[in-house]
């Protein structure tokens, strides 16, 4: 089985930062740290209102993970303002998601269904570009196959249900987990790379690395809660040594 990658998502070191509209702490300097401690790519979202990430912030990611050799993925909204900005940076990777000004954060996956007219021709832009696109998509199979038909690349599937259902030991959390895993074998199916992300702890990230079709997790809004104690070295390198066994576990 694959080594499975892990993108860590720096969003919320800069929500810190502009919670007292300071340079500190500064997020450059958190995926400079990801990257050292492991990583294998980060992650911003830049929102329409410029909640945490700015457009600055965005300009450094580029050059910090091109002077690195490391891809670079811009969670963005399907506007023309975020392609706009995708296109002038040009990062490896796109992760295309929906947004709500009064959410939180994102609570769910992209519709892809009912968005197939003006999604298509966003990812055909970007692909040409030479950007890699994915859709973030609640673990629906319908939704699978319209990213596919859309020209996404990638998947990434939203775990966000499921990792809830765990920590309120929920009876739903067997059955959220097996939607993850048959959305996972349609990915591959369809001939899409398959990630996840959103909601994933110490305690939920082993049944979810342990998904065989599974090429990448994006974790971000614990991992920098977690380094307010530990420290972001030791909690990227805890949640690395987590997914391995988890993969050695299920190749044995």
């Amino acid at each position: 089985m694959s080594k499975l990658r892990l993108g860590i998502n720096i969003d919320h070191v800069a929500t810190v930062r502009n919670a007292r509209g300071e340079g500190y702490p500064d997020p450059m300097r958190a995926a400079d740290m990801a990257l050292a401690a492991g990583a294998d790519g980060i992650t911003a979202h830049l929102r329409e209102d410029r909640r945490h990430i700015s457009d600055a912030d965005m300009d450094a990611l580029a050059a910090i993970t091109r002077r690195r050799g490391q891809p670079l993925n811009f969670e963005m909204a399907v506007t023309p303002e975020m392609e706009a900005i995708a296109l002038a940076h040009l990062p490896h990777a796109v992760c295309l998601v929906p947004e709500r000004r009064e959410e939180v954060t994102t609570e769910g996956g992209l519709d892809v269904v009912r968005g197939h007219n003006a999604i298509a021709p966003v990812v055909r832009r970007l692909a040409e570009a030479g950007i890699r696109v994915s859709c973030f998509i609640d673990p629906d199979l319908a939704q699978v196959a319209a990213a596919k038909s859309v020209g996404a690349q990638v998947v990434e599937l939203h775990t966000g249900a499921w990792c809830e259902a765990v920590r309120h030991r929920s009876p739903d959390a067997p059955r959220l987990l097996e939607r993850l895993k048959a959305a996972a074998r349609e990915g591959v199916a369809l001939g899409l790379e398959v990630h996840a992300g959103h909601g994933i702890d110490y305690e939920t990230v082993k049944p979810i690395a342990a998904i065989p079709e599974l090429m990448e997790l994006n974790i971000g809004h614990f991992l920098i809660g977690e380094a307010i104690f530990i420290g972001l070295g030791p909690a990227i390198h805890r949640m690395r040594a987590l997914m391995d066994e988890a993969r050695s576990v299920r190749a044995a």
